[in-house]
């Protein structure tokens, strides 16, 4: 199987080079890095960023109101994570039809595993996030909208939910190790700095000024 991206080394990092074949290689994460704690090469992923390997890897994001999905072909040991939000006009939607830019994500994800060869029967999903942590949305709730929706796109799609953490309001971090599906969720109950509400809030202006994207055809 083709390896999905080269790695070279830096400074005890390492940075991810894509194949000129890798589907929306645009919002691929960008932050690679050695992470000494768990010994293993990690992708940090950042709102509106995916990522997906055939290696034995680490996935880390932090999570807000953001919804993150973590599938993996059960059979091969791949895998990936997305990090999402719903635009504002979408979350307040409770139409399914109505939420492009979150169909758009998930589409993206499942369909770079399955050009690498995943099949759609040995998926399994792990979802996290959508927490209600975004200061002046507490009625509009964007967490718990996010969190909704990414179970119904999952229930439509029959791709199995293996395990689960939504909701409340607490941010989480989340460890994803995709070659064996071993998942790590740390609830944040204090937040020590506003880096996370403000990449969050900033994320959300940017959607409601650009386009989703393209169709994504899914196999």
């Amino acid at each position: 199987m083709t390896a999905l991206a080269s790695q070279t080394a830096r400074n005890g990092h390492w940075q991810s080079t894509e194949l000129a074949s890798s589907p929306a290689p645009e919002c691929f994460a960008r932050n690679c890095y050695l992470d000494r704690t768990h010994g293993i090469d990690a992708a940090k992923l950042l709102p509106g960023e995916y990522h997906v390997s055939t290696r034995d890897i680490l996935q880390v994001t932090v999570l807000g109101s953001c919804v993150a999905a973590c599938i993996r072909d059960t059979r091969l040991g791949m895998g990936g994570m997305n990090h999402f939000m719903l635009p504002d006009a979408e979350a307040a939607d409770s139409s399914f039809g109505g939420a492009r830019y979150g169909t758009y994500a998930m589409e993206v994800l499942i369909n770079h595993l399955l050009k690498l060869g995943a099949r759609r029967e040995n998926l399994e999903a792990k979802v996290f996030g959508g927490g209600n942590v975004l200061p002046g949305l507490t009625q509009a709730n964007v967490g718990h909208k996010n969190a909704e929706f990414v179970l119904r796109f999952l229930a439509t799609e029959h791709l199995r939910v293996a395990a689960r953490d939504l909701g409340d309001v607490h941010p989480r971090k989340v460890y994803y190790f995709p070659a064996t599906g071993r998942a790590l969720v740390k609830r944040l109950n204090v937040m020590h700095n506003t880096t996370l509400i403000e990449r969050e809030t900033d994320y959300r202006r940017k959607l409601v000024q650009a386009p989703a994207g393209g169709d994504i055809e899914l196999f």
